[in-house]
Parts: structure tokens; C-alpha cells; sequence
């Protein structure tokens, strides 16, 4: 049996117990022999994070559920083949739920032909449908379900008293999620997204990639300003709610403003 290494009572996060980087962040969410999952990952991986779930000595068992925080292939291709291992149950957003349910590889990011990109989804039912307010119990512990759109339309974050499951929403290092049109990313949704968190009483973030951190207001600020400017790139696409330039570009015009 391997000694347990919590980030905080009652939670493990798989690869920095495993040692090394298994994939994106997994979670094990557990009180006494209850558990469950927070993601899960690619497929390959899948074996490798039962085995060591099983060496921890949480009975296979008592996982009582695996939550999708999104459906993006990197968080979910391994739910199909998780759920049969385990017997278990997919807890999902609604949205969410429709693209692993259909195993839709282009809303995921499994199928980027221009980035010959082209990956599995196996589809995969959701026994349980949650979304904001949803409560997620695991012993006495209790997950709060927060939705928290914009790198998604699906996006969802888990609060556990002073912690805050975050998903794709922000990381250490004031990147947030990818934001792609073809993808339901929503900057708005985003910049509301990450207020509520820069307002919350939450004190630590556990993010889908990369290190947990400390809520970091004057980071989150920050962000926050930045996407206020995606607001009005070009970059940005239909994403954007404007292009100035384009106004700008308009008066001139109808000015007969020359180059100079």
C-alpha cells in the first residue's frame, strides 16, 4: 500500500502523488472509503490511475462518481473506459453531458484537422446531470457545483469549504483556458466567470493544469483587464463583441481620410 500524500484533508491530486505528470490534474476527493474523481483524462492513463487509486486502499468499489468539469478530450476521453473499470456513474453539465454522450470530437478539441490533430472520444452516458447549486456529497464532505462558462459553455467549479476546484478557468500563472469560437467560448461569460472567483472568500485554487495556488486577487485583476481587451480584438474573431478599428476604419472612409 502507498502512503497518501493530501494537498488538504480529504484531497489527492493524482500526479503529485504518482510523482510525475499522469496527464491533467485529477482529483480524488475522498472521506473514509468514499471517493470520487474529478476528471480523469486521455484513455491511456486510465489503468495507470485505477492502480494507483488502488494502492492508496480506496476500495474500487466506493467511487461514487467521475465528474466531468468540461468535455474537452484532454479531461474526458478516458470517462468511457473509467466507468466500465469501476462501475461507477458520470456526473456532467448539461452540455457536457450531449458531447460525451455523442462523442463529438470537434467540440472536445479531439478532431483540429489543421493541427493534424485527430484523437478518440469514446461516447460515454451521464447518469447524473449537474449545474449551478448542484451538491456533490462524498461522506460528510459536501462539493458545491459552481458553473463557470466561458472557456466552455460547460465549464464547471467545485467549492469545498475555503477550496475551489477551478477547471479551466484560471491557472498560476494568470492564463486562463483556451478561448475558440468553435469551441462555445464565451468572453463575457469568461470575465464574469473569473469575478466571481476574484470575489469569492475562496482561498486556494485546484486547477485542471498545472500547480495549485493561493487566490491571488492582484493576479486575477489582472487577468480579468486582459480579457476586457480581447472584448475588442481582432484576435479574438466572433468571440469579440467589437472591432473599433473597424469603426474607426468606417468614419474614415466616409471622410475621405487618406493614408498619411
Amino acid at each position: 500500500m502507498l502512503e497518501r500524500k493530501p494537498v488538504f484533508p480529504g484531497v489527492i491530486e493524482l500526479n503529485l502523488q504518482a510523482g510525475h505528470v499522469i496527464g491533467c490534474n485529477v482529483y480524488l476527493v475522498y472521506d473514509n472509503d468514499e471517493w470520487i474523481l474529478i476528471d480523469i483524462g486521455y484513455e491511456e492513463s486510465v489503468e495507470e490511475i485505477i492502480e494507483l487509486v488502488r494502492e492508496l486502499d480506496f476500495p474500487l468499489s466506493k467511487c461514487k462518481t467521475l465528474i466531468a468539469t468540461h468535455a474537452d478530450v484532454d479531461h474526458g476521453q478516458g470517462l468511457a473506459l473509467a466507468k466500465q473499470m469501476l462501475k461507477t456513474t458520470v456526473s456532467a453539465h448539461p452540455k457536457a453531458a450531449s458531447l460525451l454522450a455523442a462523442g463529438d470530437r470537434l467540440r472536445t478539441f479531439a478532431e483540429i484537422e489543421a493541427q493534424n490533430i485527430h484523437l478518440s472520444m469514446p461516447p460515454v452516458e451521464s447518469e447524473h446531470i449537474i449545474n449551478e447549486g448542484s451538491i456533490i456529497e462524498i461522506g460528510s464532505l459536501k462539493l458545491e457545483t459552481w458553473s463557470t462558462p466561458g472557456h466552455a459553455d460547460s465549464q464547471l467549479a467545485f467549492r469545498l469549504g475555503k477550496l475551489l476546484f477551478s477547471g479551466d478557468n484560471i491557472y498560476r500563472d494568470g492564463c486562463v483556458g483556451a478561448i475558440d469560437a468553435h469551441h462555445g467560448s464565451d468572453i463575457p461569460a469568461f470575465i464574469r466567470s473569473l469575478e466571481r472567483i476574484r470575489q469569492s472568500d475562496v482561498q486556494w485554487l485546484l486547477p485542471s493544469h498545472g500547480p495549485i495556488f493561493r487566490k491571488d486577487n492582484a493576479m486575477l485583476d489582472k487577468t480579468i483587464e486582459r480579457l476586457r481587451g480581447y472584448l475588442h480584438m481582432a484576435d479574438f474573431g466572433t468571440c469579440a463583441i467589437d472591432w473599433p478599428l473597424m469603426d474607426q476604419w468606417e468614419e474614415e472612409i466616409a471622410q475621405g481620410k487618406m493614408p498619411g
